[in-house]
């Protein structure tokens, strides 16, 4: 892998570990790929981080419809979620398909080089 990719992803998994929304399975297994550059088991956790983000990452319609919901209310507040709501829609209406918090932008980016890096 070439070294400006490697550091792309560490930059992005940065960003993606400090991120509020990002849970502990994904920090986990970015610190992990992170520890594991140069060594032998670099291959092996870049297949683990690729399948954490993918599972990971929320679509739009996702969002909505966790934010919308009774859970999604008890998370973020009655009026967090409708305005993650109505952020949700508005970007979903200009061509978005994930959510568009850090955590997901981030491991978005990730996803979308991980032909470069497999």
């Amino acid at each position: 892998m070439e070294q400006n990719l490697k550091d792309f992803i560490i930059q992005k998994l940065g960003e993606l570990m400090s991120a509020p929304s990002c849970c502990a399975e994904a920090k986990l297994v970015a610190q992990n790929w992170i520890d594991s550059v140069g060594t032998d088991n670099e291959k092996e956790q870049t297949q683990k981080l690729i399948t954490e983000l993918e599972k990971d990452i929320v679509t739009i319609d996702e969002l909505i419809t966790f934010a919308s919901s009774e859970g999604g209310i008890q998370v973020f507040g009655e009026e967090i979620a409708k305005n993650i709501v109505d952020h949700a829609k508005e970007i979903k209406e200009a061509g978005a398909k994930y959510c568009d918090c850090p955590a997901c932008t981030s491991a978005l980016a990730i996803i979308e080089k991980k032909e470069e890096f497999l």
